[in-house]
């Protein structure tokens, strides 16, 4: 059952633009062929991954999670974040982004290979389900707010042991054109944790350069039909603009640190967001009136 708290997001299929180029049937056939193998090696090559470590296990993730976005004809476009690659293992870090698809869990981890603060449901979805259960997540049970202490608990414990964790701020997923606030609670667990916030921006293109929002995983539709969409698509492009870090301490608390992750999103993607205005309590005296204009 849902509550007050739960994320939502005004976006639906209107938020869909149109226009975009498609691939023949047998194509989209292929392309689900192609990442149900991806997945199958993964469950097979699994054992290896929990004898081999440190870089071989990371780059042999990263090829997994790049053959996926092949096989649905997904180019990754990265900018940036040259410290962020090279970065040792071991140290911990939140990585934050907005949330547009089922495609943003498997590009950042394209990227680099991360456990995630995911919703439960996501654990039985087809495919992506199986590669996130794989990759150690975090299962967040958004129905159930008692259990909210123990999983930020829980995510704190991980940063402090130097994990990467990717955490989507947001709670639900945007078409991309319109975006959601950050969300706090999971940035307390980055001060707990005594670790840096590394945002990471990302955007969805066509071959052509325009700006799409058909990868997107909005309003009722099933993860069956956004699939359908992002098989069908042609020349479909993710941009990953990896944000400068945000050091710990920088922030005094969880709500100057979201609001910094957020800022440091939009302004890598060139888009205003005017930030949320506290109201001032004047006491002793009243506020001046304020001149009305017609």
């Amino acid at each position: 059952m849902s509550h007050a708290w739960m994320p939502t997001s005004p976006c639906g299929d209107g938020c869909l633009t149109e226009g975009a180029p498609t691939v023949a049937f047998p194509r989209r056939i292929l392309r689900f062929t192609a990442a149900i193998s991806v997945v199958f090696a993964a469950l097979l090559v699994a054992p290896t991954l929990l004898v081999i470590r440190g870089r071989s296990r990371e780059r042999l993730l990263r090829r997994i999670f790049r053959a996926v976005l092949r096989a649905f004809g997904v180019r990754m476009s990265v900018v940036g974040g040259a410290d962020f690659l090279a970065a040792p293992a071991g140290r911990g870090a939140l990585v934050v982004n907005n949330h547009i698809s089922w495609l943003d869990i498997i590009a950042i981890n394209a990227l680099r290979p991360m456990r995630a603060l995911a919703k439960i449901e996501i654990g039985s979805w087809p495919i992506l389900g199986t590669l996130v259960r794989r990759g150690g997540s975090i299962f967040l049970d958004r129905n159930r707010l008692r259990t909210l202490p123990g999983t930020m608990s829980e995510l704190a414990d991980s940063l402090r042991s130097g994990a990467l964790v990717n955490v989507t701020p947001e709670g639900t997923t945007w078409c991309g054109l319109a975006s959601g606030r950050f969300t706090t609670a999971t940035f307390q667990a980055a001060i707990d944790g005594g670790v840096p916030v590394r945002p990471i921006a990302l955007r969805y293109r066509l071959a052509d350069g325009r700006e799409t929002s058909q990868p997107a995983f909005i309003g009722p539709e099933s993860l069956i039909a956004s699939l359908r969409r992002v098989a069908a698509l042609r020349g479909l492009v993710l941009e990953v603009h990896v944000c400068p870090e945000i050091a710990p301490g920088r922030a005094e608390d969880r709500r100057s640190l979201a609001a910094l992750a957020e800022a440091s999103v939009h302004s890598a993607l060139g888009t205003v967001r005017i930030p949320p205005q506290r109201r001032r309590v004047l006491v002793g005296r009243r506020a001046p009136s304020q001149p009305v204009v017609h």
